[in-house]
């Protein structure tokens, strides 16, 4: 009689990881268009919708500061642990208080990229 092989479906093949990688493609773009989405000409600097939507004195960083939840909200939903999710608040929190400050916290969040580490975090979790 022949041996029987069992094969495994690699994750990222299977419908829970391809909702994941999905999930994860879909924050990577929000996150894109948040913090890099356009260049300075002649450097290296991007900027994204968060240095427009900033320059609005209050409502501007309160928005771009409960985008920047929704991805550590996703983040938890697709299962990281407690330390990296503290990570992610962490660099949120940064990115409200840079954003108090006016005009100058503007020019910082174009150096800091919250959104971008987070994601970086969450791609480092699942080994994307």
């Amino acid at each position: 009689m022949p041996r029987r092989i069992a094969l495994t479906v690699p994750t990222f093949w299977s419908r829970e990881g391809a909702g994941t990688a999905a999930r994860i493609a879909r924050l990577r773009r929000l996150a894109w268009i948040v913090d890099a989405l356009g260049r300075i000409p002649g450097t290296r600097l991007r900027f994204g919708l968060n240095s427009v939507i900033g320059l609005a004195p209050a409502a501007g960083d309160a928005v771009l500061v409960l985008i920047s939840l929704y991805i550590v909200w996703e983040a938890r939903q697709l299962g990281l642990p407690r330390h990296k999710l503290t990570r992610m608040i962490g660099n949120v929190a940064v990115e409200g208080l840079l954003g108090v400050v006016p005009l100058l916290g503007d020019l910082l969040d174009v150096a800091w990229k919250a959104n971008l580490r987070n994601i970086a975090i969450i791609e480092a979790h699942f080994a994307v």
